[in-house]
Order: C-alpha cells, then sequence, then structure tokens
C-alpha cells in the first residue's frame, strides 16, 4: 500500500489520481501506523512552511517521518520540508537534507510557474529519462543545490529540482502534473 500524508497542504487528491492512473492502489492518511507500515510513503503538498511544519509537529508526524525506512518521496512543499531551514515563516524543518530553502530574488518573476527543463541528473528517479526533459513547477522558495542534490534546474539562479538521501527522495517539481515524464518518475519511485 502506498500512503499520501495528509497534513493540512493542497495538492494531495491529484497525486492519488496519478496513482490511481498508473494502476496503483494508495490512501490518504495523518495515522502513524498507517503511514509507517506503507510500503511507499509521498510527502506532497502545496502551501506555507510554517504552518505546515506546525500541523506536523502537532501530530508528531515530523517524528513519524524521520522514522520512516521505507522509500518515501517528497513533492514541492514535501521537498522544502525535508530541508534543515525555510525562510519561508523562518521555519525549521525536518533535516533529512542538509540544505536551507530560500525565496527567489526578482519577486517580478516569482512563483517560477510552469514547465522547465532539468539537467546534471542521477540516480532511480530518472532511468530512462534524458536530461533536458520538461516538468511542472510552481513555486516560490527553492532548495539550494547540495551533496544531495540529483538534479538542477535553472530559474533565476540554479536550485535542487530533486534530491535524494538513503530512501528518502524528492521533487521541487510536480510530477503528478508533469505528463509522461512525471509518470515514468512516479514509475521509477513506486517501482524501487
Amino acid at each position: 500500500m502506498i500512503a499520501i500524508i495528509k497534513y493540512n497542504a493542497g495538492n494531495i487528491s491529484s497525486v492519488k489520481n496519478a496513482l490511481t492512473r498508473l494502476g496503483y492502489e494508495s490512501i490518504i492518511t495523518s495515522d502513524s501506523e498507517e503511514i509507517l507500515n506503507a510500503d511507499k510513503v509521498i510527502f506532497p503538498g502545496v502551501g506555507e512552511a510554517s504552518s505546515a511544519m506546525k500541523y506536523l509537529s502537532e501530530r508528531n508526524l515530523d517524528k513519524t517521518i524521520l522514522s520512516i525506512k521505507k522509500p518515501m518521496l517528497g513533492i514541492c512543499l514535501g521537498q522544502q520540508l525535508m530541508c534543515t531551514y525555510s525562510e519561508e515563516g523562518s521555519t525549521q524543518c525536518l533535516g533529512i537534507f542538509n540544505t536551507k530553502v530560500k525565496k527567489f530574488p526578482h519577486t517580478e518573476l516569482v512563483p517560477h510557474m510552469g514547465w522547465n527543463n532539468f539537467s546534471k541528473v542521477k540516480g532511480e528517479l530518472f532511468n530512462g529519462l534524458e536530461n533536458t526533459n520538461n516538468v511542472y513547477f510552481v513555486h516560490s522558495y527553492y532548495a539550494e543545490i547540495n551533496e544531495q542534490t540529483t538534479a538542477v534546474c535553472d530559474y533565476i539562479k540554479p536550485f535542487s529540482a530533486a534530491m535524494q538521501r538513503d530512501n528518502f527522495y524528492a521533487t521541487q517539481f510536480h510530477p503528478e502534473k508533469s505528463a509522461d515524464i512525471g509518470e515514468q518518475i512516479l514509475k521509477n519511485f513506486l517501482d524501487l
């Protein structure tokens, strides 16, 4: 079973719908036991960092996430919350990835919304894909490039389009909204 973490953030239904299209069953849950017993966990989200972290910590979901031993995929806000710190609301995050989340400069160009390429790709999420595939982004904050970066996007400045550490994977872009490329990335994750 695939658990999709419910934590007061948007975009969760579109992830469930993408999994259904791929032929996988999933549950949307905030129950720690269901999350820890799942074969795979997805941590999606569109929202604001400080209120999302507050929701997670009030329900001990922050500790649950850090205890996950199976493959877990963070998407968009999910990736950002897996970093050490976010400038959005001066938020201490989960610390899975050793990098900070910063606000894009040049606010007239923010949010970064729409299709963009990624490069410098490595890791299992990208099996069978070319380096310059278009994926869908919508965000105003970005994770800095670090030793756990597995794909880079350049918008205003280069940032982590994807990261991996041990069983934790994350994408700033939305694979569930990225057509065939996104479906392949999701399938690669689900096949881990």
